[in-house]
């Protein structure tokens, strides 16, 4: 009986230690002063917390820049609670770099302490029509661990551009035509030729093309990136990469869907035809392709229909 009693309390350790874990972010120094914190690559779990997206942080001597504020209002919490194991900076500014959940749902925690929150404008229409809808998904997979979130909106917006001075750093904020969202932007460190590129770069993971993206407009954007020549990409999706890589893996795919979808259309091709026919093997070293490479295929196709 006692060693029954044992094994039952030792169960009911283990039971309430896993139910107290929460999501653990590692911030990766990717220069002096520069960090990113790589999520999954896979889908949204309850064990990632909606974190299957990159987001990261810049301390200079007057503050710290958030880039995306995480998927709810604990995430931020956890990146806030790591950045003050980094420095005794505050955080004085949140930029979010598009409209998807993990880019800005953690927003409302930002806003509690004060950091002001930034996005381009094309994200404000994109925000307001799908946040809602963002956290109910959310919830659905996240459950309790979603409490304390809603949709916070920017306090303000730029449109081209805009350059913060802070602590001596120069950190560009652009805007180009956006792509996997409306709002698509990236954050630029012109001395480190260093970029956030948001959701313009996918590395070792098939990007998905959403109904509201717009591929076309993507290729447009990812080449005024590459005008920049950035040394080191902290991509939306995946590791740490070169312009290289970025090129493999996110433009090279685009630019394959939109030719042969584009010829497809011209050539009065159906639409399961031109899926059907649609050689998307050289991206199969990628996460997710059987996933995504048929819905994307559909969406860009539609995209080049409605033209």
């Amino acid at each position: 009986m006692k060693n029954s009693m044992r094994w039952l309390s030792a169960l009911l350790c283990l039971f309430h230690l896993g139910a107290a874990q929460a999501l653990t972010l590692n911030p990766q120094e990717v220069v002096p002063g520069v960090y990113a914190f790589i999520g999954d690559t896979g889908m949204r779990t309850e064990a990632n917390e909606g974190m299957n997206a990159n987001t990261g942080f810049i301390v200079t001597d007057a503050g710290v820049v958030v880039i995306d504020s995480g998927s709810t209002w604990k995430v931020a919490q956890e990146i806030h609670r790591v950045i003050r194991t980094v420095t005794r900076q505050a955080v004085k500014v949140v930029v979010n770099t598009g409209g998807q959940d993990h880019r800005w749902l953690g927003n409302g925690y930002f806003k509690s302490i004060g950091a002001e929150i930034i996005a381009a404008r094309p994200a404000q229409a994109d925000m307001q029509a799908r946040g809602r809808m963002h956290l109910e998904a959310l919830q659905k997979v996240l459950r309790d661990k979603t409490e304390g979130t809603q949709p916070v909106y920017p306090d303000r917006y730029f449109d081209q551009s805009e350059t913060l001075t802070m602590g001596g750093q120069e950190i560009r904020l652009l805007y180009f035509q956006g792509g996997h969202t409306p709002g698509d932007c990236v954050v630029w460190l012109p001395k480190q030729k260093v970029l956030f590129s948001g959701d313009l770069v996918y590395v070792d993971r098939l990007l998905g093309v959403l109904p509201f993206s717009n591929t076309s407009d993507w290729l447009a954007s990812f080449a005024a990136m590459e005008k920049l020549e950035p040394e080191t990409i902290i991509p939306g999706h995946g590791k740490v990469c070169d312009l290289a890589q970025a090129r493999r893996d996110t433009a090279d795919y685009l630019r394959l869907l939109t030719t042969y979808m584009q010829q497809a259309v011209e050539n009065g091709i159906e639409l399961q035809v031109a899926m059907d026919s649609l050689d998307q093997s050289a991206f199969k070293r990628l996460s997710n392709y059987d996933l995504l490479r048929g819905v994307n295929a559909s969406r860009t196709y539609l995209e080049m229909e409605s033209r």
